[in-house]
Order: C-alpha cells, then sequence, then structure tokens
C-alpha cells in the first residue's frame, strides 16, 4: 500500500475541471509525498531490470538517436536496461494498481466520465539521464487507438522533476477543442502543423517531482529529449467509459480493467 495522498481529499475539482475544459490540460498540483514517489521509481527500475516480471507488461525501448523516426517497434523487452522508453499495462503491478486506483484520481474520473470507468492504458513514459526520445505533438486517440469512441480523460503523475532542459511537457492550449485531425490520430502530420504558429503557441509545463497534470487525449502535446543527468519518469493513466468496445478484428477485442465501479458524475466527455 502506497503511502497516503499530499492533496487534501475535500479538494475542490470544479476550477481544475473548468481549466482543463478550456485549456485541454490542468494542474492538479503535488500530490504524492516523496517516499510514494521513492517506491513507485524503484519499482519501474525493478521492472526494467527484469528484478520484477509480469506476464503481459509491454515495452519498447529508447532510441540512441533522440529521433522519434528511429524508434523500433515490435522487440518488447531486450533485457536488462534503464533506457526503456515505455512500460505499459502496469496495472499489473500492486504498487501502480494503488497510484491507479488512489481516491483524488477516483473523484477526478468520477467528475468527467458517467458510470462505470475502466482505464484504456497505465504507461510509464522515461527520458533516461542525458537522452530519451522526442515526442513530437501528437494527439492520443483515432483509428490507432481502436476503440469505437474517443477517451477524453488522462491523468499524468511526475515521478521525478521535470524541468524544461528535462523534456517536460509540451502543449498547445485548447488545441483540443478542434477534436482530432486526422481520423488515424497520433503523430499530427506536418501540414496541418503549418496551419498554426507552433512556435509561438508552445507552452511549456514543467512540473515537481509528485505533480499531477490531467491532459485532454485530443491536445496537441509533445516532448524534447532530457538535457540533464537525472532520469525523467512519469506515469499516465488514461480512464474511459467502461461502455466503450475494441474494434480490433485480427485478434480477439481488447478487455478493459475496471478501476471504479458505480455511477459517476453526469459528464463532460
Amino acid at each position: 500500500m502506497l503511502p497516503a495522498d499530499l492533496v487534501s481529499p475535500d479538494l475542490d475539482l470544479e476550477p481544475i475541471l473548468a481549466r482543463y475544459r478550456d485549456d485541454g490540460y490542468a494542474r492538479v498540483g503535488r500530490v504524492f509525498p516523496e517516499e510514494t514517489l521513492a517506491l513507485l521509481r524503484a519499482r519501474a527500475e525493478a521492472i526494467m531490470l527484469g528484478e520484477v516480471a509480469y506476464p503481459g507488461l509491454f515495452f519498447q525501448h529508447d532510441t540512441t538517436t533522440g529521433r522519434y523516426e528511429d524508434l523500433e517497434y515490435k522487440k518488447g523487452y531486450v533485457g536488462p536496461s534503464l533506457h526503456y522508453r515505455k512500460i505499459e499495462k502496469l496495472e499489473k503491478d500492486p504498487l501502480f494498481w494503488d497510484l491507479i486506483t488512489n481516491p483524488l484520481f477516483e473523484r477526478i474520473a468520477r467528475a468527467w466520465i458517467p458510470g462505470d470507468i475502466v482505464i484504456y492504458r497505465a504507461v510509464l513514459f522515461n527520458k533516461p539521464a542525458n537522452g530519451g526520445t522526442v515526442l513530437p505533438f501528437h494527439q492520443d486517440g483515432g483509428k490507432y487507438w481502436g476503440l469505437d469512441r474517443n477517451p477524453t480523460l488522462q491523468i499524468w503523475t511526475a515521478l521525478d522533476d521535470a524541468p524544461l532542459e528535462s523534456g517536460c511537457l509540451e502543449v498547445i492550449a485548447g488545441s483540443h477543442k478542434g477534436g482530432l485531425t486526422t481520423p488515424l490520430g497520433g503523430v499530427i502530420p506536418d501540414d496541418i502543423l503549418r496551419t498554426r504558429d507552433v512556435e509561438k503557441q508552445r507552452l511549456h509545463v514543467p512540473a515537481r517531482a509528485g505533480d499531477v497534470v490531467l491532459v485532454h487525449n485530443h491536445l496537441w502535446h509533445g516532448s524534447a529529449v532530457n538535457r540533464t543527468p537525472t532520469p525523467r519518469r512519469g506515469l499516465t493513466i488514461c480512464y474511459m467509459s467502461a461502455d466503450t468496445r475494441c474494434l480490433r478484428t485480427k485478434r480477439a477485442p481488447r478487455q478493459f480493467v475496471r478501476v471504479f465501479g458505480g455511477s459517476g458524475a453526469a459528464g463532460h466527455a
């Protein structure tokens, strides 16, 4: 069991959700104490080094060039390394499960999503010290995700300090209001990027370890490489309605892990 959250259980969520509706992202504040973060960082490293293993975890190793185009796919776990870019299905781990299902995240999810709630993914994004890979501006949804509706709530937690130099979150505020730029989703094509003054509109969202930020799936967001001597790790959890269905046909449709039962709020999705 993880240590208790720092944020008061009666935190007023409405101003946070109001900004989320307007900007597509919103800071919640520093939620988790150092004791919790130390446990999660140690567990993440143990998983990357193969000291803790769960069937079905998804791994993607980082590039050596920092170029997104050089990422390799379908390699999975390639041996002990602290240079994995991404690890998915962390709901299999009891410590990460405690974070996914903590009371504050439940309040946020229920305030946004009606009915029972599942997760699409719980994923660690890692930028190792003096490394990592550029993540171009992209959106999290579309046909690539293979769902009958697009999720609209992601909760990101900084496990380490994430200053600008470490490749902190970058966003284009309000860009979620235009919906998906392509039916496929994912990386935003260059011709669409050129329709906005990205360099002028780009906002950096630095964070302290333990900070939590809400990120709308349709928000244009990305990050640069890590130019600091310490890792930059963050956990992203995508919550969605339990009514969501997987549309894939080549394999059996995915079944999503239920995290919160019962009825939520009227919903804002």
